[in-house]
């Protein structure tokens, strides 16, 4: 079996307007559970750190400046061979859902990805949605129901 590359993905948890700012992927072709949302996020990038990673991320896909606070999950897929980081993140600036990232830019690449929507969900609804990934989710969800987030 080759041995692939570890794979770094970071992602941010944004609380906005008594909500979070998440990701809506709707219309991605071949996935199992159709329609579905995620925490704004993507593969780290060579030379910056995992708190640089989760910024440009969500500057990228929502078009907002945020700080990040500090981690709250860290989380293995050994089937992806890959690891994520959950950052609790602060708006600081910037008009929400104005990102210009590769998955708005009709690249055809990213054709069978459906369509990325930015929205705020609140607090209270997080629950009712399918939110990606579910490990994460479940923590997520947790919190909320403790008042941690």
């Amino acid at each position: 079996m080759q041995n692939k590359e570890l794979r770094i993905r970071v992602a941010g948890i944004i609380p906005m307007n008594d909500g979070f700012a998440l990701m809506h992927r709707v219309g991605v072709k071949n996935h199992p559970v159709g329609n579905y949302y995620v925490f704004p996020g993507g593969g780290q990038e060579d030379n910056e750190t995992l708190e640089e990673g989760a910024k440009r991320e969500i500057k990228e896909e929502f078009g907002i400046d945020v700080e990040v606070e500090k981690m709250l999950y860290e989380m293995e897929n050994k089937e992806l061979n890959q690891k994520e980081y959950f950052f609790l993140c602060k708006y600081i600036d910037g008009e929400f859902g104005t990102g210009n990232g590769p998955e708005f830019s009709n690249n055809p690449k990213y054709a069978d990805r459906g369509k990325y929507i930015p929205e705020i969900i609140k607090k209270e609804d997080i629950e009712k949605i399918v939110l990606l990934p579910y490990k994460a989710r479940d923590l997520f969800v947790e919190d909320i129901k403790n008042g941690k987030l």
